[in-house]
């Protein structure tokens, strides 16, 4: 039975993912972004672990886990948790950089730095769900691109560093993805949302998945999954 650390879990493709690998019986630790969080996950996700932690206050996230138990093995540290705030170059503040770079980026990393340890002894797993944005930034998308860009940078770094740990490492890059982000993405730019023109959840689940499971002799190091039809 697996162990698996999931940022993101309450909602999109985090839920999906953790839906799914509850249902075939893995054992789960979810992030929180505070105890009330923390407690509506534990009553969703039955018998799973949750820890506390701010991911848009990495700084602090050593000390929240100072004042927790943190699981002794992880066979995979899943990020999926992410925010999104549009806007054209000359109009973003410094704060609106820092939320997407504190969320997107520097908190994977710390999380990583933090359980690394665990990860090596079960020749884990890190799997990063990034975005199309860390391929291609667009207009409007430069902070969150700019966060997705640094991301994929993480990941490919710490390919190259833990390959002789045996630790895999993965990034997934789904294109516009039928979640609560995208509902906010649309209303940003002022359009209509039809969830039935963009990827499923359960589709990028399925991917991420795909990823997890397959045999040691191979690793996925990058999936691109773009809407069908």
């Amino acid at each position: 039975m697996a162990t698996h650390l999931i940022t993101g879990a309450g909602s999109g493709i985090g839920a999906a993912v953790a839906r799914r690998l509850h249902a075939r019986g893995d054992d789960l630790v979810l992030l929180a972004r505070d105890a009330g969080r923390a407690k509506e996950l534990a009553g969703e996700f039955p018998g799973a672990r949750t820890l506390v932690g701010d991911l848009a206050d990495p700084d602090r996230l050593s000390w929240a886990f100072s004042h927790q138990t943190l699981p002794d093995r992880l066979d995979s540290l899943l990020h999926i948790a992410g925010v999104v705030d549009l806007g054209r170059i000359g109009d973003l503040t410094p704060k609106t950089w820092r939320l997407q770079l504190d969320v997107n980026l520097v908190a994977p990393a710390e999380l990583t730095r933090h359980f690394l340890p665990q990860l090596r002894l079960e020749r884990g797993h890190v799997l990063f769900v990034n975005s199309g944005a860390g391929l291609n930034a667009h207009a409007e998308w430069g902070a969150y691109a700019a966060s997705k860009h640094g991301l994929k940078a993480l990941a490919d770094s710490l390919r190259w560093e833990e390959k002789p740990n045996g630790v895999r490492v993965t990034s997934v890059y789904p294109g516009r993805t039928a979640s609560p982000m995208q509902v906010k993405v649309h209303q940003q730019e002022g359009k209509e949302y039809d969830a039935s023109k963009w990827i499923d959840v359960e589709s990028v689940a399925t991917t991420v998945l795909t990823a997890l499971d397959l045999p040691r002799d191979a690793e996925v190091t990058d999936l691109t999954v773009r809407p069908g039809g």
